[in-house]
């Protein structure tokens, strides 16, 4: 009697299906395991901090209470230290009379503010411009381009506080400046020059940077888009206006991003080259010099003014992603209406 024979395929294996949990990597289930450990990490290193310095901004700071000559160790303080910053502090008492003169409230962090502000918008401005104009040179194709990008980067690599000292020298009295412009302009010393010594040597270190991310920029825009405008007969201006401001946009305001939160905390640079100060002593004292310096008079208020400063520079942050589309990830919508 003869057998069945067995068809095939049923001798075959069977792939089993592959469980989907949070360990199966391959399908994606193990982001949670991967990603884990750095969220954890921004939490400790991020986020506990910021926590802490809220939960100490509503604290007294230990010392003489001004109303009564008694030492208090402290306590709650509700919105008192915003308050002595926003509203009540003034850069010095005058007349004997204990009160601030007329017209000084907030004096010290307000001139702080504008200061910060001042470099942000000048410097950034200039950044945007330089760094535009090296961009467009490293991206065309010449002999010695490799070269010139390495050059153009240099200044970037070059730490911060290097810099300052740097140009500390270069703004001497007997300095390099002075020799060249045959003057004697106290850069360090005087309101005004101590402002745009600061600019200067920002500009040259940090214009790298800028022209780096704008050249990122150009690289993906098709050459083919230019050799169709110049059939139509458009000139440089307007290719430049009309195709390559627009596709470079993008690029173009995350790097305006990144630059202007990098200068709204500026710190090293300002308080090396001119310790804060210059003319009346507070022309280049920015918003973290003031808390570096407040740190030293108490904790708790000096967190007060740290935590305005983060809620300034972070509402500066969401007014460019929100509003002046500054997209700093793309998403699939976003890359879906572009591609049409």
């Amino acid at each position: 009697m003869a057998q069945a024979t067995v068809p095939a395929q049923s001798q075959r294996p069977q792939n089993k299906p592959k469980r989907k949990g949070v360990f199966n990597i391959s399908e994606g289930g193990g982001a949670p395991l991967l990603v884990g450990p750095t969220i954890l990490l921004l939490v400790i290193v991020i986020g506990y901090p910021v926590v802490r310095a809220v939960i100490m901004s509503f604290q007294k700071d230990p010392g003489l209470d001004k109303a009564t000559g008694q030492f208090v160790s402290g306590g709650f303080a509700g919105f008192s230290n915003y308050t002595h910053w926003l509203l009540e502090r003034c850069p010095q008492v005058t007349g004997g009379t204990g009160h601030c003169p007329a017209g000084t409230l907030g004096a010290e962090f307000w001139t702080a503010m504008g200061v910060t502000v001042f470099f942000t918008v000048v410097s950034v401005s200039v950044e945007v411009v330089l760094g535009m104009w090296f961009a467009l040179i490293m991206n065309r194709t010449f002999r010695g381009r490799g070269l010139v990008r390495a050059a153009i980067l240099i200044p970037w690599a070059i730490p911060t506080a290097v810099t300052a000292k740097l140009f500390f020298f270069i703004f001497a009295f007997q300095g390099i400046a002075n020799k060249l412009l045959h003057a004697q302009i106290l850069w360090t010393g005087d309101a005004w020059p101590a402002r745009f010594a600061v600019i200067i040597a920002d500009v040259w270190k940090t214009t790298p940077f800028m022209a780096l991310l704008i050249l990122a920029g150009l690289q993906v825009i098709p050459a083919d888009v230019y050799e169709a405008a110049r059939v139509d007969g458009a000139t440089k201006i307007q290719q430049f206006i009309q195709i390559t401001l627009p596709l470079v946009k993008p690029a173009l305001m995350v790097a305006i991003l990144f630059r202007t939160l990098d200068v709204l905390r500026i710190f090293d640079l300002p308080f090396i080259l001119t310790g804060g100060g210059g003319g009346k002593g507070d022309a280049t004292t920015t918003l973290s010099i003031l808390v570096i310096q407040q740190i030293r008079q108490g904790f708790n208020s000096a967190a007060a003014l740290s935590t305005i400063t983060f809620i300034f520079i972070f509402a500066v942050a969401f007014v460019f992603v929100r509003f002046l589309g500054a997209n700093v990830v793309e998403t699939q919508e976003a890359q879906q209406k572009a591609a049409h």
